[in-house]
């Protein structure tokens, strides 16, 4: 280990933030295609439905692109050019990437969906005709189905039988989301979604080669990372036995090695990041980026990792009672060149035209001044601006001082005309 390569904490940083497109604004505005770009270098773009600022997928991608309209990624669903599967959670994924996830339908126990897997095996007539009803009546949406009373015995949820139906088929593959309107899934069979080239099962890539891929895929699109990280990305393997260990693919020459400052673990860094991590090292990865996160960011949903990386405990909170709650209910971590110092409480009121900043939070070990409280208002607005809410309204933060030179900044952008 004494030989691997050297990278100070701050170096490590702007790697990452280089390799998950958050190290710099976006130089122009944004184009349909850069969507696309964006969720290929992430491998996975979270799904989540909460939307008191904007659904979780659409606030990643303007945290990278800036302003575009959300319908964008809509159309590259219908259009097929993405397609929706569990990975590290529900997620939006390349089209190119589906014969990696074929594999986990096939084998819905060995991919951890046992209860999809008993289901199918307790019911298989009940799931067949609603495949037939699907493939003859045409796509369907989950409030289509008719009630056929009582409960389904799934915790939380009051499925319908038949939406637990198809929510089964749906992981098991046999069909997919065609489509969103108004971000309700409408279900077809798949083979009226996929292409014919994706049809053949004989071409499913064997459970090695997957976890290979996808550790690499890991590795690339986090930028530097421990063995320990890995698995959590695709959900493909454990902290402690992440599959196949890195260190085989260092020696392939795939993936290099390097000594992280405070990390009491080996790092990796895949080799097409050779020339970030040469400009990271001589100093010239600088991060300039000053936006918001949506807590499904793939650069924080790690608590661990955005601990390490970045000296920043967060939590997602919306799952919290009220009353066990610290910052709020959906708190939105803040970057500012290369740092996590706060996070923000807010909510666009569209109707009114007012994004509403319930409370901003800066980190203890963070400096308020003048310039942070400016960096802050820009990103304030121009997420503001993205909703069209164009009056951003500061209620309250911590530390109390920092609201005075925040407002002044955001009067000043507004009397500027930088909106």
């Amino acid at each position: 280990m004494t030989n691997d390569i050297q990278l100070s904490l701050t170096e490590a940083r702007a790697l990452q933030l280089a390799a998950t497109g958050l190290l710099a604004p976006p130089a122009r505005a944004a184009r349909k295609q850069d969507l696309l770009a964006a969720i290929h270098r992430m491998q996975v773009l979270q799904i989540d439905t909460i939307h008191v600022v904007a659904r979780s997928p659409y606030l990643v991608l303007w945290s990278r692109l800036g302003d575009y309209p959300q319908q964008w990624l809509d159309e590259l669903l219908a259009e097929g050019r993405l397609f929706e599967y569990w990975a590290h959670a529900a997620c939006f994924l390349p089209i190119e990437h589906y014969r990696q996830y074929r594999r986990q339908m096939l084998h819905l126990e060995a991919a951890g969906m046992p209860r999809s897997a008993e289901r199918l095996a307790a019911d298989p007539m009940g799931h067949l005709d609603l495949l037939d009803r699907v493939r003859d009546q045409g796509a369907v949406r989950a409030s289509d189905f008719e009630h056929e009373g009582g409960r389904s015995g799934t915790g939380w949820w009051d499925w319908k039988p038949d939406k637990l139906r198809i929510e089964t088929l749906f992981s098991a593959g046999e069909v997919m989301v065609a489509r969103r309107e108004n971000f309700h899934r409408i279900y077809d069979v798949r083979e009226r979604v996929l292409p014919p080239s994706l049809l053949d099962d004989g071409a499913v890539p064997a459970r090695e080669e997957v976890d290979r891929a996808w550790t690499l895929a890991a590795v690339k699109a986090l930028g530097v990372l421990p063995a320990r990280w890995i698995g959590d990305y695709f959900r493909h393997a454990l902290k402690t036995q992440p599959k196949p260990h890195p260190d085989g693919l260092v020696d392939s020459g795939e993936l290099l090695r390097v000594a992280v400052e405070g990390w009491p673990w080996p790092g990796y860094v895949h080799r097409d990041h050779l020339a970030s991590l040469r400009a990271a090292r001589r100093g010239k990865l600088q991060a300039t980026h000053c936006t918001l996160l949506s807590p499904f960011d793939p650069l924080v949903w790690d608590r661990e990792r955005a601990l390490a990386m970045f000296d920043f405990d967060y939590r997602i909170e919306c799952y919290t009672p009220e009353a066990k709650r610290r910052y709020g209910y959906f708190t939105l971590p803040i970057l500012v060149r290369g740092e996590l110092v706060g996070r923000v409480d807010a909510k666009a009121h569209r109707g009114e035209g007012i994004f509403e900043v319930r409370a901003l939070h800066l980190e203890p070990r963070i400096r308020s001044s003048e310039a942070l409280a400016s960096d802050i208002a820009g990103a304030l607005q121009r997420c503001a601006r993205w909703h069209g809410t164009l009056t951003v309204r500061i209620v309250r933060s911590q530390p109390t001082a920092f609201a005075r030179p925040l407002r002044a900044a955001l009067r000043a952008l507004a009397g500027s005309g930088r909106q």
